[in-house]
């Protein structure tokens, strides 16, 4: 388990931008590929964005590819996802994730460590 705080959630206007970070306490963090969900209300939990252990493979689920991008700094133990040209259909709760693999996935079984969420509201 690897505890994990994220922040930076808000209420922003369509076509707005937010960025989100994912800050964990446990090292080594560098050996952990890492991941952003997303849980709108009614809905289940939505696979978002994921990076490998050094940053240079990352995958987007296609309803956000071209507009955000998942980053981070290992040197910080941090993660980011940048929100651009935001739609209300991007409400969610956004949650990051860790597993204990080098490989990104796109799974959420396939991780084991969870944030406790922060909220990302899109007017209209």
């Amino acid at each position: 388990q690897v505890p994990l705080v994220e922040s930076g959630g808000g209420l922003v206007q369509a076509g707005g931008s937010l960025r989100l970070s994912c800050a964990a306490s446990t090292p080594p963090f560098s050996r952990y590929a890492m991941g952003w969900f997303r849980q709108a209300p009614g809905k289940g939990r939505e696979f978002v964005a994921t990076i490998n252990v050094n940053g240079a493979y990352t995958y987007y689920a296609d309803s956000v590819k071209g507009r955000f991008t998942i980053s981070r700094d290992n040197a910080r133990s941090t993660m980011y996802l940048q929100m651009t040209s935001l739609r209300p259909e991007d409400t969610a709760v956004y949650y990051c994730a860790a597993r204990s693999n080098t490989a990104p996935s796109t799974a959420l079984s396939d991780f084991g460590s969870w944030g406790q969420g922060t909220q990302v509201t899109v007017s209209s």
